[in-house]
């Protein structure tokens, strides 16, 4: 079943962009799986235009494809018999045809340009020349983050400084998920396991709990999930073995330069290397305490995926057991055992994409402008809002567990909360605590405000109430 979700704000911005009638350059790149073609087939459902998908394949068959794509389009059987001889006669084929509002969208396009380098001079030279005078509407697509920035946006690119705008498409967050399930526990752990890649969370079925999913969907050796964030890593990286241990070394829950090296063997100024890399590809991403600035030496780093944290934790070390058929036997000895842990360790961020909601509609107790974590020698503190200009702060703890005693909960976090260094004099500060379910909850008048997973729904269903009201 093939479920469009979300991506409102991406398809405004292209529909405005539609309406002005002015030339638009836009490159619109983000990984694999995070529903670029989708998007452009939606915006296409709706405007006049076309998407031509690119393949790995000689420049002669792509110029014979896209002359079979355009003939199609545009009803011209003359093309059929001409076809392409250059990328010149492809342009000027555009020209030709961009006296009227059209959309070309060329899919993968880094494919287009491995098959001739010299694609992106051509492009420049019709652009400066005559198509930015028109009424076209150009959009370039690709997959390699890395490739679609060096070819549109690097300084020494032919097609640096032409882009009318860009796209940076990102996995969908949780709140997104949750319009799509309306089960906010099912939710939280489909979404802990699949993450926000629309392509991963379509594999899911809903109608099934989240054991089930995983042993068919992620741990089978026949399903596309099971090889699939190899096949992503292969794609984007050239020596994948050191990110392999980097990523695999980040699953099992060490998360700064030092531990990873220790873990790895790797030197630090490899591992710093690397994380680079991977940060530029959106793979990984670096966190620092909320009350900190950006160039904390504290920052933490994690992968930026769920599946592939959930990969790398529990595939990719059984991969020659799983590839015999012993799925149940993983699922049973190793996933059951340790998930809720693992999706406690996401649950934290859920909440923080649920807060940012709330706060758009000033359901907390206040507006805030900086929301993070917090650590300071071995103490933590999941979730810390701000809002600088009353200083006001909210601490707040997130557990995904049933009979929560929350009064011991709230307890122990007004004693972190003295450790956190911010406004100390002149702060007011709010509490909060988060779990699945609670035993006790501290009294009225605490300024403990306690949300449990139907709490959660509830603010959930009432912000999307105004959105839509």
């Amino acid at each position: 079943m093939s479920v469009f979700i979300n991506r409102t704000r991406e398809l405004a911005n292209l529909r405005e962009r539609y309406e002005s009638r002015k030339a638009e350059f836009i490159v619109l790149y983000g990984r694999r799986r995070v529903g670029k073609s989708e998007l452009i087939d939606q915006f296409l459902s709706s405007h006049h235009g076309i998407r031509i998908l690119a393949r790995e394949e000689s420049k002669s068959l792509q110029l014979r494809r896209l002359a079979a794509d355009l003939c199609t389009y545009f009803k011209d059987p003359f093309l059929r018999k001409t076809g392409f001889a250059d990328w010149d006669s492809v342009f000027e084929y555009l020209l030709q045809h961009a006296g009227e509002r059209v959309v070309i969208a060329f899919d993968e396009f880094p494919y287009l340009v491995a098959g001739d380098s010299s694609l992106p001079s051509i492009l420049q030279g019709y652009w400066d020349g005559q198509l930015k005078d028109t009424g076209v509407f150009l959009i370039l697509s690709g997959s390699s983050i890395s490739m679609m920035e060096s070819i549109t946006m690097a300084y020494g690119s032919p097609l640096f400084g032409r882009r009318t705008g860009q796209i940076l498409l990102s996995p969908l967050r949780f709140i997104h998920a949750l319009d799509y399930l309306q089960d906010l526990r099912k939710s939280v752990e489909f979404y802990a396991v699949f993450g926000g890649t629309p392509a991963y969370i379509m594999a899911a079925d809903p109608g099934k709990d989240i054991m089930s999913n995983i042993a068919s969907k992620v741990l089978r050796e026949d399903s596309f999930l099971f090889r699939d964030v190899e096949f992503v890593l292969r794609s984007e990286l050239v020596e994948p073995r050191y990110y392999f241990s980097i990523l695999f070394s980040l699953a099992q829950g060490n998360h700064s330069i030092g531990l990873i090296g220790n873990d790895t063997g790797l030197s630090k100024s490899v591992v710093n290397k690397y994380l680079s890399v991977l940060i530029d590809l959106h793979l990984v991403h670096r966190r620092i305490p909320v009350t900190e600035s950006i160039k904390s030496r504290k920052g933490l780093y994690y992968l930026s995926d769920n599946l592939f944290d959930f990969w790398f934790k529990f595939v990719n070390p059984y991969l020659d057991t799983l590839e015999r058929g012993n799925t149940e036997i993983i699922l049973e000895q190793y996933v059951k055992p340790q998930f809720p842990g693992y999706v406690g360790k996401h649950f934290e961020a859920m909440v923080m994409d649920l807060f940012d909601l709330y706060n758009q509609h000033s359901v907390l107790p206040f507006v805030f402008t900086q929301i993070g974590s917090w650590w300071h020698q071995g103490e933590e503190i999941d979730i810390v809002v701000l809002r600088e200009d009353e200083q006001k702060i909210m601490f707040c703890e997130c557990k995904w567990q049933d009979d929560v005693n929350g009064e011991r909960v709230f307890a122990d976090l007004t004693s972190k909360a003295s450790g956190v260094s911010w406004h100390n004099d002149r702060r007011l500060e709010f509490f909060c605590v988060v779990a699945r379910s609670f035993s006790r909850r501290p009294p009225m008048g605490s300024q403990c405000l306690t949300l449990d997973l139907n709490d959660l729904m509830n603010l959930f269903v009432r912000c999307r109430q105004e959105i839509t009201d």
